[in-house]
């Protein structure tokens, strides 16, 4: 999948992964070694996260179900948590790539398969 901030026309990611049952949300990026740039997880449905168990911080971007985004939180560290009411899905980004593209509450994002 592709994350696209419309808003800012601007490309959060080209290889954007989807968590949806059970055990891909229970994993997420645990099995990873490191984000590489363009990639991504996008959890649904999502409205917290949790590093507990990851080495490296990481870019996460809340989105309710109208696809807007309500809270970036840039440079998540190792065992910290994340979360926001009303969001519907998160994306998870290398750090940094939430402000390189300039990401933030209230722009609008388009998900494409």
């Amino acid at each position: 999948m592709k994350a696209i901030n419309t808003t800012r026309q601007q490309r959060l990611g080209d290889n954007i992964k989807v968590a949806a049952n059970f055990f891909s949300r229970l994993v997420g990026l645990l099995a990873t070694p490191r984000l590489q740039a363009g990639a991504g997880l996008l959890i649904k449905p999502c409205n917290s996260v949790h590093t507990f168990g990851m080495r490296y911080p990481i870019d996460v971007v809340f989105v309710d179900s109208s696809h807007t985004v309500v809270k970036v939180v840039s440079g998540l560290k190792p065992c910290r948590l994340a979360a926001v009411r009303g969001a519907a899905y998160v994306i998870e980004l290398p750090e940094g790539m939430a402000s390189a593209t300039f990401t933030q509450k209230g722009d609008k994002l388009e998900i494409i398969n």
